[in-house]
Parts: C-alpha cells; sequence; structure tokens
C-alpha cells in the first residue's frame, strides 16, 4: 500500500487556497488601487458594479488558507503570525476598511468622496501589507527551537518593500485588464491604456524581485541555478516571456477577454516561481512542511471537510460569475 503523504497535500490545499485568492480578490484590490484615477462619479459607479456581486466571496478564500494553515500546520502558523503581526493587523484593517466603504457609498451622498478615499486606501493598504509579508516569508524567519525568535520590525527591509510594491502594481494590472473586459467606451479605451504602462511596470517588478531572490539564500540560487535544477526551473521564465508576448499582441489588437486571463496566467508562473523556491519549508530555510504539520489523524479529518466543502465553494463561485457575465453598462448594474 502506497502511503498518503498527508502534509504535502495540505500544503498544496493551502497553496491552492491562496493563489485562488490572489485570483479572485486581486483584480478586486486592483479596482480600488485605481479608483483615484477615474474621478468621474458615473465611472466610479460602473467600477464598483462591475465586482459588486463577487467581491465578498472573493475573500472566502483567504479564511480557508489561514485557517488551513493554522489546523494542519500550526508550527508554522505560531511562527509566522508573530513574525507578521504588523502587516496581518495592516491588511485586515484595509480589508474592513474597503468592505464598509463599499456599501456605505451608495447610501450617502455629503460623504461619498469619503467612502471613495476609504475605499481606495483601504484597497492600498492591504494590498501594500500582502506584499510585504510575503518578501518577509521569503527573506527568511528568525526562529529559535519551536518559536519565533525575531525583532517586531524585521518584516521590514528593502526586500519586503520591493514586493509589496510589485504586488500593488501586478493587482493594479489585474484591475485595470477586469475593466477592458467587463466595460465599454471611453472607461474601456483608458482601461486599455493604463493596462499597457502596469504591464511594463509589472515585468521590471518581476524582473527586478527574481533577481533579488536567489540573494537572499545560497539555497534559493541552487534552486535556481545548479545543475541539473536549472533543467526543470528554466521553463518558468521561458513562458512569462511566452505569455508576455500574448499579452502584448492582445492589447495591441484590443481583444476583451484575453488581457486578464493572460495577466492570471503571469501571475500563476509568479506564483510557481514563488512554490519552486520555497519548497519544501514553509517558514523558509526553518522549519519543512513535515516538520510544522499537525498529526496524521487531525490532517485526514480535515482532507474529508475539505475535500466536500472546495467543490462546492468553487461551484458556487463559477455559478456566481457566469450569472453577473457580460458587460457593465451605465444605465444597470447591482446596486
Amino acid at each position: 500500500m502506497i502511503p498518503i503523504d498527508l502534509p504535502t497535500i495540505w500544503a498544496f490545499i493551502i497553496a491552492f487556497a491562496v493563489f485562488v485568492y490572489v485570483v479572485m480578490d486581486g483584480f478586486d484590490l486592483g479596482l480600488g488601487i485605481l479608483f483615484p484615477l477615474f474621478p468621474k462619479k458615473a465611472d466610479r459607479d460602473i467600477i464598483m458594479n462591475s465586482v459588486a456581486p463577487v467581491w465578498d466571496g472573493n475573500e472566502t478564500w483567504l479564511v480557508l488558507g489561514g485557517g488551513g494553515l493554522m489546523a494542519a500546520f500550526p508550527l508554522a502558523y505560531a511562527v509566522l503570525m508573530p513574525a507578521l503581526y504588523t502587516p496581518m493587523i495592516v491588511m485586515l484593517l484595509g480589508l474592513v476598511f474597503r468592505g464598509v466603504a463599499f456599501e456605505f457609498r451608495w447610501r450617502t451622498t455629503r460623504e461619498r468622496n469619503r467612502w471613495d478615499l476609504a475605499f481606495a486606501g483601504g484597497s492600498l493598504l492591504a494590498t501594500l501589507a500582502q506584499g510585504i509579508a510575503l518578501g518577509a516569508i521569503l527573506q527568511g524567519i528568525h526562529v529559535s527551537g519551536r518559536q519565533y525568535a525575531g525583532g517586531w520590525w524585521d518584516w521590514l527591509t528593502p526586500f519586503s518593500i520591493l514586493t509589496g510594491i510589485a504586488l500593488v502594481i501586478g493587482y493594479a494590472l489585474l484591475g485595470a485588464t477586469w475593466l477592458v473586459m467587463k466595460t465599454e467606451g471611453e472607461l474601456r479605451d483608458r482601461a486599455y491604456h493604463l493596462s499597457w504602462l502596469l504591464l511594463v511596470a509589472m515585468l521590471c517588478a518581476i524582473g527586478i524581485v527574481s533577481i533579488a531572490t536567489p540573494f537572499l539564500h545560497v539555497q534559493y540560487t541552487q534552486r535556481w541555478f545548479a545543475w541539473p535544477n536549472i533543467l526543470l526551473t528554466a521553463p518558468v521564465p521561458v513562458a512569462v516571456a511566452g505569455v508576455t508576448v500574448l499579452l502584448l499582441r492582445s492589447l495591441a489588437n484590443k481583444y476583451d477577454y484575453q488581457p486578464f486571463f493572460l495577466t492570471l496566467a503571469l501571475f500563476a508562473l509568479s506564483y510557481a516561481g514563488l512554490g519552486i523556491s520555497m519548497y519544501p519549508y514553509i517558514v523558509p530555510q526553518s522549519i519543512t512542511i513535515w516538520q510544522a504539520a499537525s498529526p496524521a489523524n487531525s490532517q485526514l479529518f480535515m482532507l474529508v471537510g475539505v475535500a466536500i466543502l472546495i467543490p462546492l465553494i468553487l461551484g458556487y463561485t463559477a455559478w456566481a460569475y457566469w450569472v453577473f457575465r457580460g458587460k457593465v453598462k451605465a444605465e444597470s448594474g447591482y446596486h
């Protein structure tokens, strides 16, 4: 009988949940980041209506990823959370502000600008905090025995700021290509223009982060450039180049749907590169997925529930996006 590697299965489940969150909530946060660039009330209403039916369900995956980490890898959760308290608190506050602003701006006229600012600011803060947390994890967490041994500000470094800015640019590109797909007329044309600028900025950010990452730890350098590992890692940058060419062509031809899905492909390839760098560590260079895993009986019990829950969430999400498919027009919308 072939033994089941439950920690690896759970690592894949959590990675999948986090990636789906990036896919689902990334363009949503990106719309908030781009919000100040669309000062007209009519444009802002269309932007909000384009995502209003689905935005709150997108964050389900963040809960699944965080809850799964705590239950399946409690040691990793206990180490990572103290190291990332500040960016995580900022992220949650940003999500709260934008969530409240999302509904309140439709119910008030006098204070609409204030809620628009809360929506944009909350989106920017949440995205920046997520990127900084990612950079802090990649650069390594100080661990002594089975607990965090670093300081309160260890997460704040030039590299973590770089990854934070890179994620802001990436989410903004997702938001711009989402508007290309969901809007029309002058708003769509402006989204095309922003997509060009943001794509160039995102490619520069990917290049800088990719160059900097191998220098964080010798293990990263060996993983990407040592022989024969390079045979497995080389297809990733090649695929990034191929997707970039297709994305540039889709923007040049002013296609509606391809830019958004090709941008998601760039995110998927970047995420794959992150996985290549980190595996098998869940706390880089300190704790592997097997060292951090909860008892096998607990993981197996939770796996049964997740096997039922994930298909249900995916089915409902797909149905919601199908029902609200198509272009959003000024005279109609969710609100």
